[in-house]
């Protein structure tokens, strides 16, 4: 069992930052593909940022240039930078962690995930 739990949410005004954490219960980062996920109000979850186990990274296009997701194995933490947020960044964003087959392989979709945080909120006004 790997428990997540994330922190860092809160509101800013558009343009704004907030940096994500998520710490694990135990080491993760070399074994599981890693994710952020997020939720709004009457959407389907979407991934938005993976790391996979060799380290290669992935952005969806909303976000890209704009978040950045980042890893201390020491601290089992993984981080998630969001700068120039916009109001369209509100949601419920989520941390997860997938077994991986492979070093490279990678997943946007929720299924391919076994564990999942609690959510942290992020809130951005214009």
């Amino acid at each position: 069992q790997v428990q997540l739990v994330e922190s860092g949410g809160g509101s800013v005004q558009s343009v704004g930052s907030l940096r994500l954490s998520c710490v694990a219960s135990r080491y993760t980062y070399s074994n599981y593909l890693m994710g952020w996920f997020r939720q709004a109000p009457g959407k389907e979850r979407e991934g938005i940022v993976v790391i996979s186990r060799d380290g290669s990274t992935r952005y969806a296009d909303s976000v890209k240039g704009r978040f950045t997701i980042s890893q201390d194995n020491a601290k089992n933490t993984l981080s998630l930078q969001m700068n120039s947020l916009k109001p369209e960044d509100t949601a419920m964003y989520y941390c997860a962690a997938g077994r991986a087959a492979c070093g490279g392989c990678w997943s946007f979709s929720p299924a391919f995930y076994q564990y999942w945080g609690q959510g942290t909120q992020v809130t951005v006004s214009s």
